[in-house]
């Protein structure tokens, strides 16, 4: 199967010697049908200040749709806790990171294992939506394979999320199936959050941010709303403010107690 050039993951190894000795792993999770060229540069941005940074490519992303339809969130999500156990056995701290499905997988990693996440940042995640056609998701997936893609909700001119044309609709069945068990989860979160939010976004709707909010039990939450971005912030007219403030989180959620 032929990757696409920018689906390539991000690695980074830790730096000590700029954070003030201690080795600290960040997780980034990209979104559902997109790849790693729309969170690499935020992994960048903490590798030059000596994070360790992993950002994977989840299966069936950066190939083809065809591909991504024939997988699962426990494809998504075992790839993802790979990775942040390779940080955890690595790291004295771990923050973990996501856009869209990716905050949906990192607020269940926060869920599962909240003795080993130090902090979790989203960006526009998705646990819930108040559309009423994916009601009929189980049995349209058996008749359609796809429908038109969501990528590239961005408002910057010129930028490109390099996701897929095509929504295929048994793998985004299985997303929308591990919601109900991540808002019943999220009380087990208690991790500090930082959490940003496009005012204006196309493609997450408004449910998911007061689940989020009202159901984790964190008592460090801080909220940004993003005026000038769409849906993949990460990379829109906002996305400095996402990397510094990023930054900031995980120096202060990491600090030596």
């Amino acid at each position: 199967m032929t990757v696409h050039p920018l689906a390539t993951p991000f690695s980074a190894p830790a730096q000590p010697e700029l954070t003030g000795g201690r080795k600290v792993g960040v997780l980034l999770s990209h979104g559902f049908t997109g790849q790693p060229a729309s969170i690499t540069p935020w992994g960048q941005s903490l590798a030059a200040k000596g994070y360790a940074v992993e950002v994977p490519r989840l299966p069936g992303h950066g190939t083809t749709w065809e591909e991504l339809n024939t997988l699962t969130w426990a494809d998504w999500y075992g790839e993802l806790t790979r990775l942040f156990d390779k940080l955890v056995a690595e790291n004295d701290a771990v923050v973990v990171c996501g856009l869209s499905m990716g905050g949906a997988l990192v607020l269940r990693l926060a869920a599962d294992r909240p003795g080993d996440v130090a902090g979790v940042v989203v960006v526009n995640p998705a646990v819930a939506t108040k559309r009423l056609d994916v009601k009929l998701l189980p049995v349209l997936k058996h008749l359609v394979k796809s429908f038109p893609g969501i990528a590239n909700d961005i408002k910057k001119p010129g930028v490109e999320e390099h996701g897929y044309t095509r929504t295929p609709l048994k793998a985004v069945h299985s997303m929308m199936q591990a919601w109900p068990g991540i808002v019943a989860d999220l009380p087990k979160i208690t991790a500090p959050l930082l959490y940003f939010r496009s005012t204006e976004d196309h493609v997450v709707d408004e449910k998911s941010e007061p689940l989020i909010i009202g159901g984790i039990s964190s008592t460090d939450v801080t909220m940004v709303r993003l005026e000038n971005s769409y849906h993949v912030a990460t990379i829109d007219n906002d996305a400095e403010t996402i990397y510094a403030d990023t930054a900031a989180f995980v120096a202060r959620v990491t600090a030596a107690p």
